[in-house]
């Protein structure tokens, strides 16, 4: 991966319509520049017979069985509410009356 020149890191910022000063176009050249160097090196020891990982552990998903249950009734589901109101919860107004 080649590095990344100042007028490439200008033409970066323009497309994400940053305004770059000197010294952050100095700073971010830096930075692209080590994280290229390391895609490189990483590239050099990946070889054909390397399968690519997304995770070096595998993850398996731990799931419970999906058993059907009862729902909760409107009266159950309410019950612990503050205050309700025809069987819905009543919360107090956030916004002025339009």
């Amino acid at each position: 991966m080649p590095t990344f020149t100042r007028e490439e890191i200008e033409h970066l910022g323009d497309l994400a319509r940053i305004a770059l000063t000197d010294e952050e176009i100095t700073r971010l050249q830096g930075e692209l520049n080590v994280i290229a160097d390391s895609i490189n090196k990483v590239q050099e020891v990946a070889s054909a017979d390397v399968a690519p990982t997304a995770n070096p552990v595998p993850l398996e998903a731990y799931l419970r069985p999906d058993v059907p249950e009862t729902p909760l009734t409107q009266e159950e589901a309410i019950a612990g509410g503050p205050k309700t109101e025809a069987g819905m919860f009543v919360a107090p107004r956030i916004l002025g009356e339009e």
